[in-house]
């Protein structure tokens, strides 16, 4: 069982854990428009998923900002960043952030995401939300970059994870 931190509390995770060289499970999340859209697996594209508690904190909110202002300047790349917020909240914080470069999911209706990479949290406060972690996937579909943040509080490395991406393309 994979553990992360909450203000330096220990906070267990529920789940499989995916780690470098597995297999990226195939999901489904749904977006905005309440429609489900698939991550994991083989694309034509590579692959980077974010999954953050809320869209609603500061961290949250600063890590999507973030990742949608990279999303502009790269190419064969998709970008999706998941929590468990309700797709009404995630389409207001896209609206009023201007979020339109990468893809927004929610992973409310059967926590498939969380359980299948293993980022469900199982006590503290936060139980039952996502913890905060970034997986690059390459074209075939094989994860070649985790970062499970070691505090929730805490943005994930952005340098490493776009030197990730850019051995990629």
């Amino acid at each position: 069982m994979a553990i992360t931190h909450l203000k330096g509390e220990e906070v267990n995770l529920l789940g499989n854990e995916v780690n470098v060289s597995d297999q990226a499970p195939i999901v489904n999340v749904v977006g905005q428009d309440l429609n489900e859209f698939e991550i994991g697996g083989a694309k034509d594209v590579i692959q980077v998923l974010v999954v953050v508690p809320s869209l609603d904190t500061p961290v949250c909110a600063a890590e999507t900002r973030k990742f949608n202002e990279e999303a502009a300047r790269l190419t064969n790349v998709e970008i999706s960043v998941v929590s468990l917020d309700l797709p009404f909240a995630m389409g207001r914080f896209c609206t009023t952030e201007g979020i339109e470069n990468i893809n927004v999911g929610s992973d409310f209706r059967n926590k498939d995401l969380t359980n299948a990479y293993g980022l469900l949290i199982e006590n503290g406060p936060l139980a039952g939300i996502a913890a905060r972690a970034v997986f690059v996937i390459d074209t075939n579909g094989i994860v070649v970059y985790k970062e499970l943040c070691e505090e929730i509080t805490k943005e994930p490395d952005y340098d490493t994870v776009m030197k990730e991406i850019e051995k990629l393309i």
